[in-house]
Formats: C-alpha cells, sequence, structure tokens
C-alpha cells in the first residue's frame, strides 16, 4: 500500500522497532507533518484476556479532563419531566415512541450518543438491530441508560469516553487532537490508561497489558512502553 508523503515524513521521525515513553510519544506526534485538518489521535491497547468469556470483557467509560476535541450530539429517549430536564441539561434531542420511525424508515442518525431512562428501554429495544451495529446501543455499563439524565448529558459533553473491546482483544479509542498539544494529550492518556488497568478482570491471567499504540488519523502508529 503507497502511503503519502505527509505519512512517510511523519514515519521518518518514528523507529518502528522502538518502544517510546509516554511522553515522547506525544512529543512527536506534535512534530509530525499537520493534515488539513485537525487529526485525532488514536488509542490502540492490546490486552491479555479472552472477550469471548464474558468474565474477561473490559469496558468502562471515562471523562477526559482535557475532553476530545469533539462536540458530540446527544438524542435523550425520556417522558414528561425527565424529558424537560433532558432538554434544560443541553440534549440536542428529546423524545419517546414519535422517534422510532423517523430513525427505521427515515435513517435518522444526526447524534452521537443516545441516552435513556430505564423505562424507555422497551421502546429503544425496538430499535436495537438499527442501533447494536453502528454502537448507539444505550448500555447501564456506560452511563446512557440512568435517571439522571442531567449528569449523563454533562458527562458525555464534557469529554466522556467509552472504551471496549473488539473481537481481537483490542480497545481503540480517540482520546483527543493533535491540536491539544502534547501535555494536554499526555494528561488525557494517562487517564484512559489508568482506567483500563483499574478494568483488569479478577479472571484475567497472565501479562494484561500486551501492547499499546498511539497513532494520528493519518499518521504511522507509536508503540507506547507501558509496563
Amino acid at each position: 500500500m503507497k502511503r503519502g508523503k505527509r505519512y512517510q515524513e511523519a514515519a521518518k521521525l518514528v523507529d518502528a522497532k522502538k518502544e517510546y515513553e509516554a511522553k515522547e510519544a506525544m512529543e512527536l506526534i506534535e512534530k509530525f507533518p499537520k493534515a488539513k485538518f485537525d487529526e485525532t489521535v488514536e488509542l490502540h491497547v492490546k490486552l491479555g484476556v479472552d472477550s469471548k468469556h464474558a468474565d474477561q470483557q473490559v469496558r468502562g467509560t471515562v471523562v477526559l479532563p482535557n475532553g476530545t476535541g469533539k462536540t458530540l450530539r446527544v438524542l435523550v429517549f425520556a417522558k414528561g419531566d425527565k424529558a424537560k430536564e433532558a432538554e434544560a441539561a443541553g440534549a440536542d434531542f428529546v423524545g419517546a415512541e414519535e422517534l422510532i420511525p423517523k430513525i427505521e424508515k427515515e435513517n435518522w442518525f444526526e447524534y452521537d450518543v443516545i441516552v435513556a431512562t430505564p423505562d424507555m428501554m422497551g421502546v429503544v429495544g425496538r430499535l436495537g438491530k438499527v442501533l447494536g451495529p453502528k454502537g448507539l446501543m444505550p448500555n447501564p455499563k456506560s452511563g446512557t441508560v440512568t435517571m439522571d439524565v442531567t449528569k449523563a448529558i454533562a458527562e458525555i459533553k464534557s469529554g466522556k469516553v467509552e472504551y471496549r473491546l473488539d473481537k481481537t482483544n483490542i480497545i481503540h479509542l480517540g482520546f483527543g487532537k493533535v491540536s491539544f498539544g502534547s501535555e494536554k494529550l499526555l494528561q488525557n492518556y494517562e487517564t484512559v490508561i489508568d482506567a483500563i488497568i483499574k478494568a483488569k478482570p479478577v479472571a484475567a491471567k497472565g501479562q494484561y497489558i500486551r501492547s499499546v499504540a498511539v497513532s494520528t488519523t493519518m499518521g504511522p502508529s507509536i508503540f507506547i512502553n507501558q509496563k
């Protein structure tokens, strides 16, 4: 696969055989040639667990101290007072059953996160086949099924991210933008890594963190020494 000139220039700065300290890695990202847009900085963590086993799942949420650099649009499924509370808290969209046909038939996906009160999960559940594959299904573990809609919306808007294992036992997530600079990226990185370490399943045996790499949207991977 032929890489673009900017990727090749960035790759010259990275020793592919070396594991960098986290601070060094963030400083390297600052030196990469700039793209025409503010690239997301991504984290890839391979874990020594088996995601096929329920007792070895790693999933949770963490609020990044410096946010994600992206303003997320929040849809809340709620009724009555909770719907009014969601509107007051800054939800972008609020509704109930009337949203089902709009999502199912009109392919309406102009939101990034869905929050639902527990009493609305019967309604939201009818959208499982549509929302599930897009990773939009509300879940109590990620704090998106809750009666405290004000708190949920505030956390999402301030930079809450969800981390979860994929089928290859790797966690992928964006934890900031290149424009943040190395210091803020390092703070966000350390917050996510700490959360993943604390989420280690009791059933996990052997080395928990196998490898850690960071990359920009268009750039090469930088491996980090995370022991």
